[in-house]
């Protein structure tokens, strides 16, 4: 693999803009949350696309139950079960998980639990074969961003918020374990009188032995966004910052996915200088690659073979990228 010579090998079009993106654990179908309060399925091969009426913009995607189901977390707080292969897609079972919006929801390694996060501040746990909660846990003092498990320790969970917070969770004691700073993800603009940053990444390298978070940097002016999209990196085992990731470039703008390749490259999609995709190794400060998108990046995830990314953009199109050279023909 020479992701050097990452390109666009599909281009799937919508009408309206795409703010989040998601495959499917077979790789068959690319699920997408956009403005018109759907979410859509493509198929990455005929590049059809079916509608699931969630009613609401969606930033959180996940998958249960093998892949069979799909797990969405709304802005009006609600977390929906639907069949990941309905040809007319209706909600299975639907949870008032949160008052405002639920930003981000995950589920265990196992399949057996589900965790969502939102704007009231709460990190909640479901059984995902029922939806009754199981816990919830209270401590962030600002809107909590996402949420993930740890991919190889049972039960442990992770949160993170706006104020750049980090939160450790023992499931098995129901107690806070952990806690930490990117002081960096955060800051307080006394001219727009607010906060801005927060985790809008963050996903565990697949050995668990690191915690990448993505977002926005040396923030001038929060009204517009103007910064620069940042990737730290924390040791799983101490939980201290080990290095945050940089563009060497003039690439302004937060970074809203991150993806760790099994390959221990760290790849980051963003939303400002018109979008780029950045390219880290996991020793070096600055990207070693870096690849100019067709419009700003609002979400990226990584294909489950790790061959392939998807980028939902604001034009309404998801590409999906080939991480190495043309294939013949």
């Amino acid at each position: 693999m020479d992701m050097t010579k990452t390109h666009l090998a599909v281009d799937l079009v919508h009408n309206r803009p795409m703010i989040s993106c998601r495959f499917d654990p077979s790789g068959k179908y690319i699920f997408c949350g956009s403005e018109d309060y759907s979410v859509w399925r493509f198929d990455a091969v005929t590049k059809e696309k079916v509608a699931f009426p969630v009613e609401a913009w969606v930033r959180g995607l996940t998958f249960a139950d093998g892949g069979k189901t799909l797990i969405t977390a709304g802005y009006d707080g609600r977390l929906l079960w639907w069949l990941v292969e309905s040809s007319e897609p209706k909600p299975i079972r639907s949870i008032q998980a949160h008052q405002g919006w639920a930003r981000a929801v995950a589920v265990s390694p196992d399949g057996g639990l589900t965790a969502s996060v939102g704007n009231d501040l709460v990190v909640r746990v479901w059984k995902t074969d029922s939806g009754e909660k199981l816990h919830e846990f209270t401590g962030h003092e600002s809107h909590i961003y996402n949420v993930t498990f740890h991919p190889k320790e049972e039960g442990q969970l992770v949160s993170g918020d706006l104020k750049g917070n980090l939160k450790h969770w023992d499931l098995k004691s129901g107690k806070l374990k952990r806690e930490c700073k990117a002081e960096s993800l955060q800051k307080f603009d006394s001219g727009f009188v607010a906060h801005i940053g927060g985790f809008r990444g963050l996903e565990f390298t697949p050995d668990g032995k690191f915690l990448l978070g993505s977002g926005i940097t040396n923030v001038t002016n929060a009204f517009a966004g103007v910064g620069n999209p940042s990737v730290v990196a924390f040791d799983w085992s101490t939980v201290k910052q080990t290095i945050e990731h940089l563009s060497k470039g003039k690439i302004r703008g937060v970074a809203w996915g991150v993806a760790a390749h099994s390959s221990g490259v760290r790849i980051a999609a963003t939303g400002g200088s018109g979008g780029f995709l950045l390219f880290f190794k996991p020793d070096e400060k600055n990207e070693f690659h870096n690849m100019k998108l067709k419009d700003v990046g609002r979400d990226l995830d990584l294909s489950p073979d790790g061959m392939q990314l998807a980028i939902a953009h604001h034009n309404g199109h998801v590409s999906l990228l080939w991480m190495d050279e043309k294939k013949p023909g």
